[in-house]
């Protein structure tokens, strides 16, 4: 069986043309493939349509590769190389460790799941080489020289039968932790994952260097909760590597929360609006000064159910915008993030409607709402929608789309210089609010309210 590649971008549409891979009946004889399709596109991951002249893949949000049939497809994002692995770093606060040839990502265009596994085995190494976290750990065990504290109520068994050993209850230090056995099995799961063979022996290398030292442990939701739930001070630095193995894990189709995936090897799928609106919770939170914002707060109060007409005593259906902006307790802001570059493409009708819930359910004088979305194109500009009365014609709210440029970004993030702090904060302020801020909000006198930026390096 020959595997055909089938590469697209994200939000691309790719059609069954002729003497293409996706041409004919490719699935006819692969009924696991067919419901790996209908699975994937019931989910919202990728549009799979079966029609009389082949496949018709239409891609979204979610970029990786996957197994289909005969055919390995392959969705990229945008942005890859170096940005996306510096945008990567900063929105899951991964650390910067300089233990591969960055020139090598920009210059091969590394997929994506292999950009993350390059992470996880350089946060790995940093582990390694600064020697695996080690704990007490209650052991029983039989000692000819005693230790710890003797179990006496199994010395009697023992000197009944003459035994020379005694049992005692101790606490050896031992890096057969849960937090090791965890960082051990993302490391096998993520050299079964790539394809890039030079990638995949440096990972196997690095697990076979937890031989003897660790028991193997197959990833599960039990083992990863309480490995997150041992994180502490001592442990902190084990928090990067357990971020990007919780990442891996989920975009396998393999869901923590769901142990009876259907689909628990269809490869790897990775949701860049999760991405994305951690990316902007961060630089908003970090940049957006005299300001303070809130992520999927609840607005209250848009939708009631009326207490007469509610048999089923149903919960009234509540609004949660990704970000409210907020001073001195006020609504200043309602921001949706979006990833979907809108100045080349079409406002969806559902993003359109949502954005209009969210621009009406505020007070009077303050309805709007906007959509931030990414883009590559210095060119993109702010558009707005007005929702008007359709009887009066006057408008009722607005709807503003947003971009921002992600490569500008990254730039402003790399830029360490005090005047990059303050590019940041205005640009921070624009993605809010659409205007420059006042200089006093950005830098007051110190006698009157000294402020301190926090680092943006993750």
């Amino acid at each position: 069986m020959t595997t055909q590649i089938v590469n697209l971008t994200e939000w691309e549409t790719r059609e069954p043309t002729k003497g293409s891979p996706l041409a004919g009946p490719v699935l006819a004889n692969h009924p696991a493939a067919q419901r790996l399709a209908e699975t994937l596109t019931r989910d919202g991951r990728i549009e799979i349509l079966e029609l009389a002249r082949g496949l018709e893949l239409r891609a979204s949000s979610f970029v990786g590769r996957f197994a289909l049939g005969e055919l390995l497809v392959t969705i990229k994002p945008k942005i890859s190389g170096v940005p996306l692995m510096n945008l990567l770093r900063y929105a899951y606060r991964l650390r910067h460790l300089q233990l591969f040839d960055e020139v090598g990502y920009a210059t091969s265009q590394a997929s994506f799941e292999d950009l993350l596994i390059h992470q996880l085995a350089a946060e790995s190494s940093e582990l390694l080489s600064r020697g695996l976290h080690r704990n007490y750990l209650r052991t029983e065990s039989m000692l000819a020289s005693p230790r710890g504290r003797i179990d006496f109520g199994g010395y009697l068994q023992v000197a009944a039968n003459a035994g020379v050993a005694m049992p005692c209850v101790h606490y050896p230090r031992s890096e057969d932790t849960c937090l090791n056995q965890v960082l051990h099995g993302g490391l096998e799961m993520a050299a079964r994952m790539t394809l890039d063979r030079e990638l995949g022996g440096r990972v196997r290398r690095l697990a076979k260097s937890f031989a003897g030292r660790i028991t193997p442990r197959q990833l599960d939701a039990a083992g990863f909760a309480e490995a997150w739930h041992s994180l502490d001070r001592r442990t902190s630095a084990y928090r990067p590597a357990l971020t990007l193995i919780q990442m891996l894990l989920n975009t396998q189709g393999a869901a923590l929360t769901d142990t009876t995936s259907p689909i628990p090897a269809a490869g790897f799928l990775f949701d860049m609006n999760r991405f994305f609106q951690a990316l902007l919770s961060r630089f908003l939170g970090e940049n957006l000064v005299g300001y303070e914002v809130q992520d999927e707060r609840v607005l209250r109060g848009v939708f009631k159910y009326d207490p007469a007409n509610n048999p089923r005593n149903h919960r009234s259906p509540s609004l949660r915008p990704d970000f409210l902006v907020l001073r001195n307790r006020k609504v200043e802001a309602v921001l949706d993030a979006k990833y979907r570059d809108l100045w080349e493409r079409n406002l969806p009708r559902e993003m359109l409607y949502q954005l209009a819930l969210y621009a009406l359910g505020q007070e009077s004088g303050n309805r709007r709402a906007t959509i931030i979305y990414p883009t590559l194109e210095n060119a993109a500009r702010q558009q707005v929608v007005f929702v008007k009365d359709p009887l009066r014609g006057t408008s009722t709210a607005e709807i503003i789309l947003r971009p921002v440029n992600l490569l500008k970004l990254d730039q402003l993030l790399r830029d360490k210089s005090v005047q990059a702090q303050r590019s940041r904060a205005e640009f921070a302020h624009r993605l809010a609010f659409g205007t420059p801020p006042d200089v006093s909000d950005i830098f007051e006198p110190e006698s009157v309210h000294p402020m301190t930026i926090r680092p943006t390096t993750p």
